[in-house]
C-alpha cells in the first residue's frame, strides 16, 4: 500500500504558530489600550482617582454617610459635630503651611507654586 494514501490531504492553510501568537497577543494589547482609552474618558477614571475635597465643604457627604451607617440622630449630630471640627482642623493646617512654603519662596517661585497648587485641585476633581 502507498504512503501516499494514508497521509492527510491538505484541506487549508496552515498558520504558523508563531505568527498567531504575535497576532493573538497584538489584539489583546489593542483591546487592552482600547478599554484603558475608554476609562480614561469616562468617569470611571475620575471616580477612582478622586481624592476628598476638604474646601468643597465635605469630603464624604453627610446624608450619605448618614444613611449608609443609618445613624441615630444623636449620632448623627456628635459625627457631624466632630468631622466639622476635623475639615476645619485640615484646612487650618493646608493654610498655615502653604504660608510657611511660600515664605521661604522667591516672587517668581510663588507663583509657579500657586499654578502647581491649582494643578494638583483640578487634577483631583
Amino acid at each position: 500500500m502507498s504512503t501516499e494514501l494514508l497521509e492527510r490531504p491538505e484541506t487549508g492553510r496552515r498558520w504558523d504558530p508563531r505568527l498567531a501568537g504575535g497576532i493573538l497577543l497584538a489584539l489583546v494589547f489593542l483591546c487592552g489600550a482600547a478599554a484603558g482609552a475608554v476609562a480614561m474618558n469616562s468617569s470611571v477614571h475620575a471616580k477612582m482617582h478622586q481624592q476628598p475635597t476638604f474646601d468643597s465643604g465635605k469630603a464624604i457627604k453627610f446624608d450619605r454617610l448618614q444613611h449608609e451607617l443609618n445613624l441615630t440622630p444623636a449620632q448623627a449630630e456628635q459625627i457631624q459635630s466632630i468631622l466639622n471640627d476635623m475639615w476645619q482642623y485640615y484646612r487650618t493646617v493646608l493654610s498655615d503651611s502653604k504660608s510657611r512654603v511660600e515664605a521661604q519662596l522667591t516672587e517668581e517661585q510663588r507663583v509657579k507654586f500657586e499654578r502647581l497648587l491649582q494643578q494638583q485641585l483640578l487634577l483631583q476633581h
